[in-house]
């Protein structure tokens, strides 16, 4: 790129906020990355916060925080449970380190901070968070489910009626359960979640659910209503994953503890036990895999409410519980986030129709029609039309083993009642756009009959771009769509054909999630499950949780999940807490594969999956992600403090390294074995290029991708490293030409052919591999944000503590914003070219800082200026890029080109 700054102009404006009779506040607290979480079990919670200030680069030196059972107490900087005093700290998020916390308990905290000029905020806010179980011996709860064994159909009902007789104080419900299930009181579904409780290895750890249930309860007679669902649980659908053999497979129970604090502050628990009663409900099938059946026929109004008789319902029978490991789903919930209307109705006659919702989702739909006794009704959820206008399934429904006709793929079936009927899935989402509905008896249905529901789990959104680009913003709402369409507790790879936690998928698109989504409580959550389900060996399946399948044929492309997670999650969050967890089997995976593969080079991998024509061997890319993973380790061991591991893996990745380019690379050329798009960019990407051959080797990266048309020639693992290794070693103006094609093959042309979710193909009319909701392709989502805006964070100083800005200015493109709220605010960078010029707008949050990196070699003597103004400094560097330390604030820069 040609120089630019011929002159620099420094605005340096205060940090917006209103105006206010402090100087600066804390702000935006949270306990264990949720808004005042109620049932944790932490013993040491962490809390986080950010500053909102008026004033231009402000620090903090120090903090204090204050937790106690009184929220005036605590409002006034009087804390009964944990005064820390001053603690010199800067950084987030702060641990407990207070008296025991007991279970059932609510505890109000607040803090302050004290700036570098010595200056003291005021106390924050209250907020507070709650403790549930706090351990296996404080439910009192039995274990219950109905008489019928796993091969029964149709969903449970269960009862209990109670009495309250003293004014209530407050209400907890804690639910565990082995399947999935709604909870109701006096005839209302108690919270918004959905698929509750999240999937995990079901006999190693249950998951409970607490909910406040105060305004639930009312004085007098009360009835607690309870539907099971199969979930992962009791898979009773057959697929090539046998999830229908798990080991832990039973009929669907629960247990349950409703504890009741009067306002005496007696205490009374409602709890499940062989008094309760059941029936079977009126979903007569329920598959998580594939879809619901519902008859209305058999619906029992008011079935959980106190006025019903339920003297014909059996008795329930007390059994196991899935796991002696029962904790709390500490975790964003997943729930109907987007309501989606139909655009359009196909009539193909009074008994079929086909319902278009313009964009693809992973959800459910709900149906209301009103029609005769007994008509049943097909809806069968699809991804794409056969040329006639009909619902095809056919790209979604290879591994499906069916045994019959009785479970049709992502079909729902519904028996009216000839009354109004109302259906939404209770334990399925299905991945789709279109809905094909047929009906054994003509029925009138319009596009308000059937409404879709966008479900995931409802992840705060942190992540902005925008550009000049009409084609690169829709690829980023794509790549999000995808994200969000393959959250579910885990990610997965797709909504409907699988529905698995596939660990390539997620390790490539980590950092997508992550500048997108605070999504930190779903990733800790699956690293448990990876903890789960790693062998003694050290061995990680490919699809994570699993009922044993995925063992075999994987690799370290694909479970080195285990460390870039992870790591990842700590360089955006500056969170030791998910390396600790991890610690020990990230060191049991490396010491697996080092006494397999003793001489430094793997084969053992899944290799470069779904490439556009050229293959790369699978010892290229499985050795790659066998030093990534080492080196991580490293870096691990370093921040942990753990010398001899440091001193052992160095050695280690180093043995990788040289072992691979002795074979691989070629120095005369710069070329990695036959100089293919991945065969060049991983090493580059991963860092096993030597120092003195990466100019080479990028250059001869270059060439390639050129004489590739300036296309993409890439599968999985290459989607992950093709742009960075463009971008950050001096070709970010070829790496966004090939971003931007709307040619075949590239992210556009599926774009420009009608997606609006990422593909699991390039080819739009390959045979197969052809989900139409991938998201393993979603690396160029994450690139926005590193080579164009050009946020990274920085290893020393994680979580964004200090950023590194590296913009691109690249031809081509006009205009960039890119914002990122990281744990300490909003973070900016933002470019704009007018004629000869180029704006560049920078945010640097309050208790952050920044190096600024900007392509040029020359500094006209305004740069003195800079030297001499308090928030910024210019520092030499042999490369040539300047850097400038930015300290918090809010900067515009003028530059030349």
């Amino acid at each position: 790129m040609r120089n630019v700054l011929l002159f620099i102009t420094l605005f340096a404006c205060l940090y917006s906020c209103k105006q206010t009779s402090d100087k600066f506040i804390v702000e935006k607290m949270k306990c264990e990355y949720l808004q005042s979480p109620i049932g944790i079990d932490a013993p040491n919670p962490r809390f986080t916060w950010q500053i909102k200030s008026e004033e231009q680069g402000i620090s903090v030196d120090a903090v204090q925080i204050v937790v106690g059972t009184s929220a005036k107490d605590v409002s006034n900087g009087n804390g009964d449970v944990w005064q820390s005093g001053t603690l010199s700290s800067s950084t987030i998020p702060l641990i407990y380190a207070g008296t025991k916390l007991k279970p059932f308990s609510r505890y109000y905290w607040s803090v302050r901070v004290k700036n570098q000029k010595g200056e003291w905020s005021p106390f924050s806010k209250v907020t507070f968070f709650e403790t549930g179980m706090m351990g296996q011996n404080n439910w009192k709860g039995d274990w219950i489910s109905d008489s019928y064994d796993f091969n029964i159909k149709p969903a449970p009902y269960f009862r209990k009626s109670f009495d309250v007789k003293k004014k209530i104080k407050t209400a907890r419900a804690y639910i565990a359960v082995g399947g999935l299930y709604e909870l109701y009181l006096n005839g209302e579904k108690v919270g918004n979640h959905r698929l509750d409780p999240m999937l995990t290895r079901f006999d190693r750890r249950t998951l409970y659910v607490t909910y406040d249930v105060t305004n639930s309860i009312s004085n007098g007679e009360n009835a607690i209503g309870v539907i099971l669902g199969n979930g992962w649980y009791n898979h009773q659908s057959k697929a090539v994953w046998y999830f229908d053999k798990a080991p832990w497979r039973a009929r669907p129970k629960f247990c349950m503890d409703i504890r009741i604090v009067y306002e005496d502050n007696s205490v009374e628990t409602i709890s499940t036990n062989k008094n309760w009663k059941t029936s079977l409900s009126p979903i007569i099938f329920n598959s998580i895999y594939t879809a619901e059946h519902y008859d209305a026929r058999l619906e029992q109004p008011d079935w959980c409410k106190p006025e019903f008789d339920d003297k014909k319902w059996k008795n329930v029978m007390c059994t196991n519980a899935p796991s002696k490991n029962i904790i709390a789903q500490a975790m964003h919930p997943i729930q109907n986030v987007m309501e989606i209307p139909a655009i359009k109705v196909t009539k193909f006659s009074n008994t079929n129709y086909v319902v278009d919702f313009g964009r693809n989702i992973a959800g459910v739909t709900k149906l209301n029609i009103k029609g005769n006794k007994g008509t049943t009704i097909r809806l069968k959820h699809g991804e794409r039309l056969y040329e006639n206008g009909h619902v095809d399934i056919s790209n979604i429904d290879i591994h499906y083993r069916p045994t019959d006709d009785s479970d049709p793929f992502q079909t729902d079936i519904v028996i009216l009642s000839g009354q109004e009927d109302e259906f939404m899935p209770k334990f399925n989402y299905k991945g789709f756009q279109y809905v094909e509905v047929s009906a054994d008896e003509p029925i009138e249905f319009t596009e308000k009959n059937l409404t879709a529901y966008f479900m995931h789990s409802a992840v705060p959104k942190v992540g902005k771009i925008n550009s000049s680009n009409k084609m690169l913003n829709k690829i980023w709402e794509a790549a999000n769509a995808s994200y969000l369409s393959n959250l579910f507790g885990y990610p997965t790879d797709c909504p409907q054909r699988e529905k698995n936690g596939w660990t390539g998928d997620a390790q490539i698109c980590i950092e997508t999630g992550l500048y997108n989504y605070d999504a930190i409580t779903i990733y800790e959550k699956w690293m448990a499950d990876h903890r789960d389900e790693q062998q003694n060996n050290g061995v990680i399946p490919r699809i994570v949780p699993t009922d044993g399948w995925g063992y075999t044929k994987n690799g370290p492309d694909w479970t080195s999940t285990i460390a870039i997670i992870p790591w990842n999650v700590y360089l955006f969050y500056g969170d030791k807490k998910i390396l600790e967890d991890c610690y020990d089997n990230i060191k049991k995976y490396i010491n697996y594969i080092d006494e397999a593969y003793s001489g430094g080079l793997t084969d053992w991998g899944l290799c470069d999956w779904v490439p556009v024509k050229s293959t790369t061997p699978t010892e290229i890319t499985s050795t790659v992600y066998y030093f990534a993973v080492v080196d991580i380790f490293r870096k691990i061991a370093t921040v942990l403090g753990e010398k001899n591991d440091v001193e052992k893996y160095s050695a280690l990745a180093e043995k990788i390294k040289n072992a691979f380019n002795k074979k691989y690379l070629n120095r005369e050329t710069g070329i990695y074995n036959k100089g293919v798009q991945t065969e060049m960019s991983c090493p580059l990407h991963w860092d096993m290029v030597p120092d003195e051959m990466k100019e080479k080797v990028a250059k001869s990266l270059a060439k390639r991708v050129v004489a590739d048309n300036s296309h993409v020639d890439v599968g999985l693992l290459g989607a992950k490293s093709i742009l960075n290794a463009m971008s950050e070693n001096g070709y970010a103006d070829l790496a966004y030409k090939v971003a931007a094609q709307e040619t075949f093959p590239s992210w556009g042309w599926w774009i420009a052919n009608g997606a609006t979710t990422f593909l699991e193909n390039w080819d739009l009319n390959a045979s197969n591999d052809i989900s139409m909701n991938h998201i393993m392709f979603g690396e160029i989502n994450a690139w926005y944000y590193k080579a164009l805006g050009g946020i990274f964070p920085d290893e020393k100083n994680p979580g964004f503590k200090n950023i590194i800005l590296k913009p691109n200015f690249v031809e081509g493109l006009d205009h960039f914003d890119a914002h990122h709220n990281g744990p300490y605010g909003d973070i900016v960078s933002s470019w704009k070219k007018t004629g000869q010029e180029i704006s560049y707008h920078v945010v640097v949050p309050p208790n952050s800082t920044a190096m600024l990196f900007l392509p040029t070699d020359k500094v006209l003597e305004s740069g003195k200026e800079l030297e001499e103004n308090k928030f910024i400094k210019i520092e030499t560097d042999d490369s040539n890029k300047k850097q400038y330390h930015l300290e918090s604030g809010e900067y515009n820069f003028q530059l030349q080109k």
